[in-house]
């Protein structure tokens, strides 16, 4: 008997819903950007020209062989993995590489990250707000979604 009512309570127990999943991120950052945003010294949440030069400055000087002011890839690879998060990303040392020499200079680490610093520099006044160097994706398609996803993911043509 005492069987049965274990068997009816639980049978009355609400069965929990699935857990909901996290939606997919919308609002993205580069990893340029940010090691941008890292270099705003003064706590203002802007990043002018001169803190992005001190912070580029700062950074570089703890990659492996920064001392002799020129780091082969694998030593920007390290540095990537420090300062952007991850060993392979961009800017890859082969865009960052302007004499082609397989060795990096502030300098050219410079002349890249200026471009980018123009490139998220969307209202041109010289300074990065947290706004400028965020990334709003409009839509968002899940793998295996016809409108988008992984290109292996896509439906059969016939489905699409």
């Amino acid at each position: 008997m005492l069987f049965s009512i274990v068997l009816l309570v639980q049978a009355a127990a609400p069965t929990p819903l699935p857990p909901v999943p996290q939606p997919p991120a919308t609002i993205l950052v580069e990893p340029a950007a940010m090691l941008l945003a890292a270099c705003d010294t003064n706590g203002d949440a802007l990043v002018t020209r001169a803190e992005r030069d001190a912070g580029l400055a700062r950074a570089f000087a703890t990659a492996d062989g920064a001392a002799a002011e020129r780091v082969g890839y694998i030593a920007y690879a390290d540095w990537a993995g420090r300062w952007l998060g991850d060993r392979n990303a961009l800017p890859s040392p082969y865009e960052v590489d302007g004499n082609s020499d397989n060795r990096i200079s502030l300098a050219e680490l410079t002349r890249r990250f200026t471009a980018l610093f123009d490139r998220y520099d969307l209202n041109k006044d010289g300074s990065l707000t947290r706004a400028e160097l965020v990334t709003i994706r409009a839509a968002v398609f899940q793998a295996g979604d016809p409108r988008g996803g992984r290109r292996g993911d896509r439906a059969p043509r016939g489905q699409r």
